[in-house]
């Protein structure tokens, strides 16, 4: 947007056009990577925030716009289920044995309140996960700043015991924290 060349944008379909090739499994769910088949939630919040960024900055003429919000609605639409009672996404998107994951919970409902207020998704069923998903990293959060099942740094693993294993940090937590002002700065909007 701030250079105006076409070829930016065509990076970021690019990129978007080769993630969905390596990681998206048929359920419409992302692996995080093609060592294994586990949905992280994190690895599904990254696509959910990374498309919900571009699309801000891709022209409404832009001829491949409409493949991005295609994969964007998609992919939202199909984490709608995953949501659990307490309006939180689990470290592991589809398995909800796994804890509740403050980050993923953070970018996805992030990108769900973007794309109600850009007019990308539709209100129903959006508003209602929306509000859950607020509620529910506002639970998450101390007045202290201190943060509850922020998933530590994981690389890519090499099986769904190794994604339901990574520890949850309990405290201060700069990734988490920063997933919670950028959502913050989003429900103000």
């Amino acid at each position: 947007r701030l250079t105006g060349e076409k070829k930016y944008y065509d990076m970021c379909l690019s990129h978007m056009r080769f993630m969905l090739r390596l990681n998206l499994r048929a359920d419409g769910l992302h692996r995080h990577s093609p060592l294994d088949e586990t949905a992280w939630g994190r690895g599904n919040g990254f696509p959910a925030l990374g498309l919900a960024l571009s699309l801000v900055d891709v022209p409404s003429d832009y001829p491949a716009r409409q493949e991005m919000l295609d994969a964007f609605c998609q992919h939202l639409t199909a984490l709608l289920p995953h949501q659990d009672p307490t309006g939180a996404w689990h470290q592991v998107i589809d398995h909800p044995e796994s804890y509740r994951e403050l980050t993923s919970t953070c970018m996805i409902t992030y990108a769900m309140a973007r794309g109600v207020r850009c007019g990308w998704l539709p209100k129903e069923p959006f508003e209602g996960a929306i509000a859950r998903g607020w509620k529910a990293i506002q639970a998450r959060i101390a007045s202290d700043g201190s943060l509850v099942d922020v998933c530590a740094g994981t690389g890519k693993q090499k099986s769904l015991r190794d994604y339901l294993d990574r520890p949850a940090i309990l405290g201060r937590d700069p990734r988490g924290g920063a997933m919670a002002l950028l959502v913050a700065t989003e429900m103000l909007a």
